[in-house]
C-alpha cells in the first residue's frame, strides 16, 4: 500500500479521503481500500514515484538508525526508488512489502537481478507469515496514514503498529514517516501492548525554500503526554513527521545491528 496526500486529521486521524478511481460498480475508492491501488498502478504503468520524501532527505535518520547490515521490512513500498537507493547506499537485506498484487509483480519483474530486494504481496495488519523478532528495522512512509483513510481506521492502525512491533527484535527501531502530528499519532503508536522510545524529527516538504532553525538530526521534545510543546510550530505548515520509535521490551542483549549501531550512534 502506498500513501496519499495528507487527509484532515480529526481526533484519530480516520478522516475517508476519496480518490478518482472506480469500483467497477461504480462506487468510489479510497486511499483505504487494495482496489484503488491496483487500479491506479495498472493507470500508472509502474512508473516509479516516491511519496512523501525521496532517499536523499531521509538517508541522515536511516543512516543513523539502521546499519547496512540490518535486515530491513519497508512496509507499503509502493513503487517507489528508496528500497533501490538504499542497496545503492550499501544495504544488504530489504523485505519490501505491499497489499497491490499488481505493483508487487511489478517490482518483482523489475528487480529480478538484485538479490538485496525481495518483494511480498502482503496487508501489513497481518504479516503472520514472518516469524517473530525477525527485523531490525522496519520503515513506513506513509502506509499507517492510507490506513487512516479507510474503514475502522483505528482497529487497522492498531493491527499495523502491534504487527510491526511483534516483527522487530528487541531494541530494533521503526521509522514511521507520516503527514501526523504528534496529537494524531502517538497515541496509535501507544499500544498498550507496545513499548516504544519515541523521538521525533520534523522534515520540510519537499522544495520548501524559508529558512528552518533546526538541523535535520534536531530532534523535537515531547510532553509528557505525547505532543508537542505549546508554542511550538513547524516553518513548514505541510512538514513531514519523522518517528523513531525503538522497542523496548526484552533489550536486554546486543545481538542485533540495529542495537550496536543505535548503541554506537549513542556514544558520538
Amino acid at each position: 500500500m502506498s500513501s496519499p496526500p495528507p487527509p484532515d486529521d480529526d481526533d484519530d486521524g480516520a478522516q475517508d479521503v476519496g480518490a478518482d478511481a472506480d469500483g467497477g460498480d461504480g462506487r468510489s475508492l479510497g486511499y483505504g481500500e487494495t482496489e484503488y491501488w491496483d487500479a491506479r498502478y495498472v493507470e500508472e504503468g509502474g512508473a516509479p514515484y516516491d511519496w512523501y520524501q525521496r532517499y536523499d532527505a531521509l538517508r541522515p535518520f536511516v543512516r543513523r538508525f539502521a546499519q547496512p547490515a540490518s535486515r530491513i521490512l519497508m512496509v507499503g513500498c509502493g513503487s517507489a526508488l528508496m528500497s533501490e537507493d538504499m542497496v545503492n547506499d550499501g544495504y544488504v537485506e530489504i523485505v519490501n512489502i505491499d497489499i497491490s498484487s499488481v505493483v508487487i509483480e511489478m517490482m518483482r519483474k523489475k528487480y529480478f537481478s538484485v538479490p538485496q530486494l525481495q518483494y511480498l504481496r502482503m496487508d501489513v495488519r497481518d504479516m503472520s507469515m514472518f516469524p517473530d523478532e525477525s527485523f531490525d528495522c522496519a520503515i513506513d512512509k506513509g502506509t499507517l496514514d492510507s490506513l487512516m483513510c479507510g474503514v475502522d481506521a483505528p482497529l487497522s492502525a492498531a493491527q499495523m503498529i502491534l504487527e510491526v512491533d511483534r516483527l522487530l527484535k528487541p531494541g530494533g527501531v521503526f521509522i514511521l514517516i507520516t503527514y501526523g502530528d504528534p496529537s494524531v499519532r502517538v497515541p496509535h503508536l501507544n499500544q498498550s501492548a507496545c513499548d516504544w522510545k519515541i523521538v521525533l524529527y520534523i522534515l520540510p516538504r519537499p522544495g520548501f525554500t524559508e529558512e528552518i532553525r533546526r538541523r535535520v538530526l534536531d530532534p523535537v521534545p515531547l510532553t509528557e503526554r505525547g505532543r508537542l510543546p505549546d508554542g511550538f510550530v513547524p516553518e513548514d505548515p505541510d512538514s513531514h513527521y519523522v518517528y523513531v520509535c525503538k522497542k523496548m521490551q526484552g533489550l536486554t542483549g546486543t545481538g542485533s545491528p540495529t542495537v550496536n549501531h543505535i548503541e554506537n550512534q549513542g556514544e558520538e
